[in-house]
């Protein structure tokens, strides 16, 4: 099956949209883990 110009600039354009939608996700949930751990992250023992 052979995709038209138009299906394969939408498909581009989803994937863009689903990668963005996820590194903004991963971004959230890395901002969300450093608010909760605080200063705690910098005192930790090693």
């Amino acid at each position: 099956m052979q995709l038209s110009d138009e299906e394969k600039k939408r498909r581009r354009t989803r994937s863009i949209a689903i990668g963005l939608a996820l590194a903004g996700v991963v971004v959230l949930f890395y901002l969300v883990t450093i608010v909760r751990l605080g200063s705690n992250v910098v005192n930790r023992p090693f």
